[in-house]
């Protein structure tokens, strides 16, 4: 008997949800374990990241430098955890490997690092840079004719950053079509709220200003976050970024919205806590 394309579709959601529930498990493990990192916005953009590593982009494991592969920058490179757990579940690298996280000698260390470990696009760290770096991925994707795109996820708190609207002017100017930038607006910041430290707001009316198609999401709506990357890829003549409204420290209740766990790690007691509310996501 065929599935109906809404069947389809519902199979879909539900193993990715399973798959980012995983994600975020491992998220949890592996900075419990480093006692260092950032959970809060690396378990808030797990959706976003899942969907495309699992659904939108073209990429391959067996062969990381395939050249019509599409790209992935993480510019907030504070959310490592979040592109290594991705990464591991991709094959790119055994899971196994997650709890080296941020031990010497590791290749999983507190930014991501392309000399080291394959699927890394570039290393980032330094907020703001992340967008600039894409725009000349896609200026060359365009110049050697060829057909990938690039996907650049950005932090509201980066969004301070001036690097981060010379870049977009430069999207813009040279009608990068093939760019994506994904903002993952959980409103926290290291320092506190966005709002407080230094109001980007409004957000969506600046990107327009600059040029760019805005489409805004519920970031943890796997049909919304679908939805919106079709509707970019159809562009011309313009980039577009996906404004994905989320919650700091998504699914796990002790870190929703709690500024401090920005750049906290969980005690073995917390993560205990956290991995039981995770697997009841699972029932």
């Amino acid at each position: 008997m065929e599935i109906s394309i809404k069947q389809k579709e519902a199979s879909t959601s539900a193993e990715l949800k399973s798959k980012a529930n995983k994600i975020r498990k491992d998220i949890v493990r592996m900075i419990a374990k480093a006692k260092s990192g950032h959970p809060g916005g690396s378990l808030s953009a797990v959706d976003v990241v899942t969907a495309l590593y699992f659904k939108v982009m073209r990429h391959n494991p067996k062969d990381p430098k395939w050249k019509d592969r599409d790209r992935f920058i993480l510019s907030k490179g504070h959310a490592a955890p979040l592109l290594y757990a991705v990464l591991a579940e991709s094959g790119y690298f055994e899971v196994k490997e997650l709890l080296t996280l941020r031990k010497l000698g590791s290749r999983l260390q507190g930014h991501p690092d392309m000399k080291r470990l394959p699927g890394v696009e570039i290393s980032t760290g330094s907020l703001g840079h992340g967008l600039s770096v894409g725009n000349g991925m896609a200026i060359a994707g365009k110049l050697n004719k060829k057909g990938y795109r690039v996907y650049v996820l950005l932090g509201d708190g980066e969004c301070q950053e001036g690097q981060v609207w010379e870049a977009a002017m430069t999207a813009s100017h040279y009608k990068l079509d093939n760019v994506t930038a994904i903002l993952d607006y959980n409103g926290l910041q290291i320092d506190g709220p966005v709002k407080d430290v230094m109001n980007i707001n409004p957000i969506s009316n600046k990107w327009r200003a600059f040029g760019w198609y805005v489409i805004e999401i519920n970031g943890h709506d796997f049909k919304e976050i679908f939805d919106s990357f079709e509707r970019v890829k159809k562009l011309k003549g313009k980039p577009g970024i996906i404004i994905a409204h989320t919650t700091k420290g998504k699914g796990v209740s002790f870190m929703e919205n709690v500024v401090d766990f920005h750049g906290k790690a969980p005690t073995k007691e917390q993560m205990v806590q956290a991995l039981k509310e995770l697997k009841k996501n699972e029932e």
